[in-house]
């Protein structure tokens, strides 16, 4: 069990290499080609459609994670297979979702308010209201 204490911040454009290391480490949702997420993907997606995250032990990268604003997702949640079960992803999670959630939303062309989420969606969960084009779906009628 790993008992060095962990370090979550915002991740930077330099720590690419160390997030690629732990994406292309992980046993489930493997790439079956790792030439698919360029360096140039992680670039895009922290610089220009969204935000990331990362956990540190003893300085190295062992969990990461990247919200994408232009597509309301989340890119990318991975963490090394050996720190699992600390709750490294949960916590990468929640500062995903924080952020995402404290960003003003963008006109949809709709006076209507965003809709509750589902209600068994992780957002409802943390009492969170979905955006985006399909926030309509989940309206309540």
């Amino acid at each position: 069990m790993h008992t060095q204490p962990l370090l979550f911040r915002e991740a930077q454009v330099a720590d690419i290499p160390q997030m690629s290391t732990v994406r292309l480490s992980v046993q489930e949702n493997r790439l079956s080609d790792p030439a698919r997420v360029t360096a140039q993907d992680y670039l895009e997606y922290l610089t220009q459609r969204g935000k990331g995250w990362v956990c540190e032990a003893e300085g190295i990268i062992v969990g990461f994670g990247i919200a994408d604003v232009v597509g309301h997702s989340i890119w990318a949640l991975f963490v090394q297979p050996e720190f699992a079960g600390l709750g490294i992803g949960k916590r990468l999670h929640e500062l995903m979702l924080q952020w995402y959630f404290a960003k003003p939303p963008k006109p949809s062309g709709s006076a209507q308010p965003p809709a509750p989420a589902p209600k068994n969606s992780t957002a409802a969960k943390a009492g969170k209201t979905p955006a985006g084009p399909k926030a309509e779906k989940y309206a309540l009628k």
